[in-house]
């Protein structure tokens, strides 16, 4: 389901006249990939300012979010880095009918440490393995969190994977990844182009091709156990005008 976009005066005169029916300072409690943390946090915060409201953002891995909210965590909205984990969730019956929607997409990167590493041209036969040298290629976990799984698919697409295998540091997520490269515990690593621009430490020095991986989407659906009209309003305003433009500054790619 698809909410329609608002621009912002318009977004908050809605919130004003929505939320005086809901009891003062809700809490909406929200799940998200932890590439989004900075961009959501903006969007979080014009929404708290406009309506009173808190929202708790609690960021992770894709998978170890899915697995808390298949646990029985409380969250209201999920927003994913990868279908299959909202799948699994939906599933589970755990999401509400019609809500589930792509909210965005993002772009594979390799970044380096600091501001002076050459730019490199990602193709099938890039020799990755020299670049290291004796370092490693942070990454986050290949097999489970979504941006190591995108990461692994395009390096075994590339055939680069055999070689790079062995000098993968596997990181929590992808903004423990980031966290390596940028403090120079790993020359390299490969996260998604919103994690680079939050990162003034890290240089982009290549783009992944898109079809060396799938599609990189970033479902979002609110959860069954959303029981108010905070959470509701929070969720719509994903979708605002507003909200797309703190996503796209921070290289999302803003879908609906």
């Amino acid at each position: 389901m698809s909410f329609p976009r608002r621009p912002l005066f318009a977004s908050l005169i809605a919130a004003s006249l929505v939320l005086p029916q809901v009891a003062a300072a809700e809490e909406v409690v929200v799940f998200a990939a932890a590439s989004l943390k900075n961009a959501l946090d903006a969007v979080a915060a014009d929404f708290q300012t406009a309506t009173g409201n808190t929202v708790t953002i609690s960021y992770a891995g894709s998978n170890a979010l899915a697995k808390q909210i298949l646990e029985g965590a409380p969250a209201d909205i999920f927003i994913s880095a990868a279908v299959n984990w909202m799948d699994e969730v939906e599933k589970a019956g755990l999401v509400v009918p019609g809500t589930r929607e792509d909210l965005l997409g993002n772009t594979l990167v390799l970044i380096a440490h600091g501001k002076d590493a050459a730019p490199v041209e990602i193709k099938p036969g890039f020799d990755l393995k020299a670049l290291l040298g004796d370092g490693k290629l942070a990454m986050a976990m290949v097999d489970s969190v979504p941006a190591g799984q995108y990461g692994k698919a395009s390096l075994e697409s590339l055939g680069i994977w055999p070689a790079v295998e062995p000098l993968v540091a596997q990181a929590e997520n992808v903004r423990a990844t980031l966290a390596l490269v940028s403090a120079g515990e790993a020359p390299y690593g490969i996260v998604y182009a919103s994690d680079a621009v939050a990162d003034d430490n890290v240089t982009v020095v290549g783009t992944f091709p898109d079809n060396s991986h799938k599609t990189i989407l970033y479902p979002a659906a609110l959860l069954t156990g959303a029981a108010d009209a905070a959470d509701k309003a929070f969720f719509e305003a994903l979708s605002t005008e507003a909200a797309d433009r703190h996503f796209a500054d921070q290289g999302f790619k803003v879908l609906n």
